[in-house]
């Protein structure tokens, strides 16, 4: 293992190194040039200083870096944490407690509902502090620090790659042995930080496509309990017709509790643990927005893909084409029964929204590419790109290879990667192949930690029961017959896999499958129990599990071969670009799911010619929009009385009326949902939940136009947790000023 780890690391001392080369003239030509606006931008928190500092002062911000992130002092990165995973929240008082959004919430309330207490469906909250739930799995995750670990791991690659060549290797056969090495340096980084930190959890994370690299160190915490929740009428007021959709009227709020050991430091739950004291809370401005103030937005951005090449973009979206089909038919079968019966639609509600907003976000993608001309643009770039790389011959060697390396990966690649795509999307959502799949997962792991077997199997039957209680029989039939079917008429449906699901029709196959399997119910699958392993590694579903899998990593492995090749062009191409495109562009990477700043201001904008959308919402809009005969868009009796007695308190704008959403031009993608939008001061004035359809093109292009953020107005989420929830002792915790 390579063990060349500088000293200070085990401490955790911050170090001064500079950026990677590519980006030093960035650095200093920022330091001189008059502050640009911003609005394009994931800007990473340990650089703000140097990239971001007079534009920030700039747009009105009153904040300096240092307060926005501190690894000494508390600092805004404090209050913000990655939520679940997926999802960014904030800390809203000094009690722990929590407010992301709604949809970000969702699966957590839909875990905890049950038809008798269906906190979805009727929302909840905690009156009292006991009155809390827990939420088992839910976790969240403080930033603690961010260090440029670029050096080490560069230094490892280049003494492998020069001793590769001077023996003689291709230059594939250094990649991969230089991949090698660098991952055993990043491995030995990782641990020596974390047993010197036990309470953190230490990742390595690469940027600028593996030319800059960050070692980032966080807390988890593991006791997160629900604390309030809008019903969904309001939560997701609007449904699949609304989403990603301006103007908006959605209260897309949730709010949990994080819980500490006695001594303030991550625990699993305990009823001993105490709400955790944070280093920092955000306070919560109800003064208002108008157009043209500042805003800036914390988070945790999924991903974005801004250094990828026309022809990658090209790859992408034939695979987001095939997933939209599949879901397209899944989605279908799994509304009829969800429609049918209200037991059926608690159970897949989480299921359903989770597959629906990839679903309508890639089409809204496709229409953007193909209006905004996207490919065709990348392209245009592209030769320019390698005008400029032919005109020097340093540069040459250097990126003269990247595009067609990259080229070369993903034409040798692509057939396959389309395959594994179509068995993701079909083979892997039938019920009882994911039921398998977990109950095998988790017998190995339990057996290699315990060496018990009689242990390990009674754990994977406790985890896999676990998953009937969001299942129907009925359901998963319908779902596993269309999804076969669907696999079936699929040209990209692999032989192997066509062979096993074609030995009898569709229909008649899956009928014989489920009333044999004990994967296709719980009773049978505890009944089993007693019978050993065996009696599940015989199943008939875990024996198409084991050969999907099969063919799944057969397909991996035939791509393995161009992983180096791309690797190499990406890494290539993405430091040309930075070279080429000078010191005046934005010096940002993809978004990788850690934490970036991004800031603008709050703006209206006009999606075509003749029209112009405010930059604000109001409740007139939800009433306006209310059709009690449909599910999308019902109004509770209780915010009709508050809405006709206009009862909105503290919460209501100068003209009486009660603002819900607003957009901002922040730069956001996924990840970003429940982000805190915050103002000049620091104060959160809003969650960030959705971006605009015109731009959903923006994971790759960012369209100043077009891209807007849609929040929910931070003064709705009060109105709702007072005047509706009646939690005045949540409101009592925070630091609300005017």
């Amino acid at each position: 293992m390579y063990s060349g780890v500088p000293q200070g690391w085990i401490s955790l001392t911050e170090t001064n190194k500079t950026m990677k080369k590519i980006l030093i003239a960035a650095l200093a030509f920022t330091l001189i040039l008059p502050a640009a606006v911003a609005d394009e931008g994931m800007w990473m928190l340990p650089l703000l200083e140097k990239m971001n500092a007079k534009s920030l002062k700039s747009l009105g911000c009153k904040l300096s870096p240092k307060e926005i992130y501190d690894i000494n002092n508390s600092s805004l990165k404090d209050a913000v944490v990655q939520f679940g995973g997926g999802c960014t929240g904030e800390i809203i008082s000094d009690q722990g407690l929590l407010v992301t959004n709604h949809h970000c919430g969702y699966g957590s309330i839909q875990k905890l509902s049950t038809p008798e207490h269906n906190y979805l469906e009727d929302g909840f909250w905690a009156l009292t502090a006991d009155q809390e739930l827990p939420v088992p799995g839910l976790t969240v995750k403080f930033l603690q620090r961010m260090s440029d670990v670029s050096d080490v791991l560069e230094k490892a690659w280049n003494e492998v790659m020069d001793a590769c060549r001077a023996a003689g290797m291709s230059d594939e056969e250094a990649v991969a042995k230089a991949l090698e090495v660098r991952e055993e340096a990043r491995a030995g980084l990782k641990k020596q930080v974390e047993e010197a930190n036990p309470d953190c959890t230490v990742e390595v994370v690469d940027f600028y496509n593996r030319n800059v690299a960050y070692l980032i160190v966080y807390k988890v915490f593991r006791d997160v309990r629900l604390v309030g929740t809008p019903p969904v009428s309001l939560g997701k007021f609007g449904g699949e017709t609304d989403n990603w959709m301006w103007p908006r009227h959605t209260c897309d709020f949730s709010m949990f509790r994080v819980y500490a050991s006695p001594d303030n430091r991550p625990a699993d739950y305990s009823p001993e643990n105490k709400p955790y004291r944070p280093r920092r809370s955000l306070q919560i401005s109800i003064k208002g927005v108008q157009d043209g103030d500042f805003a800036m937005i914390m988070g945790y951005p999924g991903r974005t893909q801004r250094f990828q090449t026309a022809d990658q973009l090209d790859a992408m979206m034939e695979q987001l084409d095939l997933a939209v089909k599949a879901r397209t038919v899944r989605q279908k079968v799994m509304m009829e029964g969800m429609s049918a019966d209200s037991g059926v639609r608690l159970k897949y509600a989480s299921k359903y929204a989770s597959s629906s907003n990839g679903w309508k976000k890639w089409q809204g993608e496709k229409l953007s590419f193909r209006k905004l001309d996207i490919i065709g643009r990348e392209k245009r770039k592209e030769a320019d790109f390698a005008k400029w790389v032919a005109q020097d011959q340093e540069r040459t060697r250097k990126y003269g290879q990247a595009l067609e390396s990259v080229s070369k990966a993903v034409s040798g690649s692509r057939e396959a990667d389309l395959q594994k795509r179509l068995i993701a999307e079909a083979l892997f959502n039938i019920g009882p192949v994911t039921n398998a799949s977990v109950f095998k997962s988790v017998y190995q792991r339990t057996l290699r930690g315990s060496k018990d077997s009689t242990a390990a199997l009674s754990e994977a039957v406790k985890q896999t029961s676990a998953l009937f209680k969001d299942y129907d029989d009925a359901l998963e039939r319908k779902m596993a017959k269309a999804m076969i079917a669907f696999y079936l008429d699929n040209p990209a449906g692999d032989g192997k896999l066509v062979d096993v699901l074609s030995v009898s029709p569709v229909e008649t196959l899956v009928d014989e499958l489920f009333d044999s399997s004990i994967f296709a119910s719980a009773q049978k699958l505890e009944a089993s129990e007693a019978g050993g392993y065996s009696a599940f590694g015989d199943d008939v579903f875990m024996k198409i599990r084991d050969a999907v899998v099969e063919r799944y990593i057969a397909l991996s492995k035939a791509t393995r071969q161009y992983e180096m090749t791309l690797a190499k062009g990406s890494k290539d191409f993405a430091g040309g670009l930075l070279e080429w495109n000078g010191p005046d562009a934005p010096s940002y990477p993809d978004a990788n799911r850690t934490t970036r700043l991004t800031y603008g201001k709050v703006m209206s904008y006009s999606p075509k010619d003749g029209v112009l959308f405010h930059h604000y919402t109001t409740l007139d809009g939800v009433m306006e929009k209310e059709d009690p005969e449909n599910y999308e868009f019902r109004v509770p009796e209780k915010l009709k009385t508050i809405y006709n007695t206009k009862d909105y308190g503290q919460y209501a704008t100068k003209d009486g009326r009660l603002p819900v959403c607003f957009l901002t031009n922040c730069d956001i993608t996924g990840g970003n949902s429940g982000s805190p939008v915050m103002n000049a001061k620091g104060q959160l004035i809003g969650l960030a939940f959705d971006g605009n359809w015109e731009s959903m093109s923006s994971d790759v292009m960012f369209e100043p136009d077009l891209q807007r953020c849609i929040c929910v107005d931070i003064r709705y989420v009060l109105l709702i947790v007072d005047k509706f929830g009646g939690a005045q002792r949540l409101i009592r915790e925070m630091n609300i000023v005017k």
